[in-house]
């Protein structure tokens, strides 16, 4: 049986994957053991719930809805890059900073730094078509 090669590009996508469910983590950090209808987490209605935080959990909250809209663009120019026979290297350098920008993002976005924020977020859209163009000849 053989195992094909899973590439660091592919390992990103594990990861930028991940990314959503750490800022629901974030959102909801420290409401567990708290009575929903004092303010902890409802689980049986938890969009009602999110919609009502404010401050760094809303902002974690957005941030979780934003990473999820940057994924179908990641994946499919990481799985072009390879249809393409992009360089490996070029290609692993780019998804690995796509992904460490993606974390600075929700850092940024959770700490309300907007402007920088705002900037990261065009780094790593600008590294995203980088990461589509890698293997174009």
């Amino acid at each position: 049986m053989t195992f094909a090669h899973f590439t660091v590009a592919y390992w990103c996508v594990l990861v930028a994957a991940l990314l959503p469910v750490v800022c629901a983590g974030i959102a909801k950090y420290g409401t567990f053991r708290v009575a929903p209808g004092k303010g902890g987490y409802d689980n049986n209605n938890p969009r009602a719930w999110l919609a009502r935080q404010t401050d760094w959990r809303a902002r974690a909250n957005a941030a979780q809805a934003n990473t999820f809209e940057a994924l179908p663009f990641f994946f499919a120019a990481v799985i072009i890059a390879h249809q393409l026979q992009a360089s490996q290297a070029r290609l692993d350098i780019l998804a690995l900073l796509f992904v460490v920008l993606r974390i600075a993002y929700i850092m940024m976005y959770v700490g309300n730094l907007a402007s920088a924020r705002s900037v990261v977020w065009a780094l790593a859209f600008f590294i995203n078509i980088g990461i589509l163009f890698s293997g174009f000849r």
